[in-house]
């Protein structure tokens, strides 16, 4: 692709400037063959998720090779969680072309489709290992919420997931002809900005949002799991009292869903991608999002009562 002078992206109100992200799309290797960036950022976000959660397994005494024996299973039940979930709801852009289904090198993942995909392959696997669960649960949380922080940046680098017009700290532009023209809504044409002859749109970079709260509630998370930790293990904060502690093994998992569905269901309402409940006009991840708040509250604050009266 040859393209006209300028920039690909731009946070134009913080003064940076991304040249040419459109040759960065692909990592070229042996044979001409091509590893997409988008691929590879997911790739990193798993790997470090699973280092988080090996960690944790091991700080809970569940020993670390456990991690690895589950992660297998639930990184394949997770892309495929994803994949079906996308499609399912987009069925519209591949129903005339179904080869194209199985082509995710270029996006088309939904993180619910693998959050459903993970938890169902988490209860399965601990069924048959006879594993508790909601205490395996507990410590692959967090990475799983770091894995999603990670992985956002991979819809950055394919100029996706991002907002309606906005001019605020945040707001960035992208070079029209690099965004999906199904995702420019009217808004972005009615603001669309034209520099050296070049147009853009100006965004909220919903991305970025999404991938800074992420961060947030994994670093809230991780507290909540080591002060939650038996004051015997050995490490700094474990047991201490006058702080937030978990009472019940899964109170780690309800925590994230509350304050990922919390966030999930703001920054949705930004987007201009959403995923629609078919013809209702409803966005489907937000329907989930306050549906997954409302039943972990319900149950963080029905077994906590519970082991107060214990």
């Amino acid at each position: 692709m040859v393209l006209a002078a300028g920039y690909d992206i731009a946070f134009v109100n913080l003064g940076i400037e991304i040249q040419r992200i459109v040759n960065g799309f692909a990592l070229p290797v042996f044979g001409g063959f091509e590893i997409k960036y988008y691929g590879l950022i997911i790739g990193i976000g798993v790997l470090a998720g699973m280092f988080v959660a090996e960690r944790n397994a091991k700080a809970a005494g569940m020993g670390g090779d456990i991690i690895y024996d589950f992660g297998i299973y639930a990184v394949i039940f997770s892309v495929l969680g994803a994949r079906i979930y996308y499609v399912i709801f987009s069925w519209d852009m591949y129903k005339d072309d179904l080869v194209q289904v199985f082509n995710i090198r270029n996006g088309g993942l939904a993180i619910y489709g693998a959050v459903i995909a993970a938890v169902t392959t988490l209860f399965v696997f601990c069924r048959l290992k006879k594993v508790p669960a909601l205490k395996l649960g507990d410590c692959c949380i967090p990475g799983l919420i770091l894995g999603q922080a990670i992985g956002r940046w991979g819809n950055f680098v394919n100029c996706e997931v991002f907002g309606g017009y906005t001019d605020n700290l945040f707001a960035m532009q992208i070079r029209r002809s690099l965004a999906d023209p199904a995702m420019v809504s009217q808004e972005l044409l009615d603001h669309l900005v034209v520099k050296d002859g070049v147009e853009y749109i100006q965004v909220h970079p919903t991305f970025l949002y999404e991938s800074v709260w992420d961060l947030c509630v994994f670093v809230i998370l991780m507290w909540v799991f080591y002060k939650s930790l038996p004051s015997g293990s050995g490490l700094k904060g474990a047991g201490r009292k006058g702080l937030y502690r978990k009472k019940f093994d899964g109170e780690i998992m309800c925590l994230y869903f509350i304050l990922y569905g919390i966030g999930r269901f703001v920054i949705e309402g930004i987007r201009v991608d959403q995923l629609m409940l078919f013809s209702t006009g409803i966005a489907v991840s937000q329907l989930l999002s306050a549906v997954m708040v409302i039943a972990a509250a319900g149950i963080l604050v029905w077994r906590r009562r519970e082991k107060k009266n214990v």
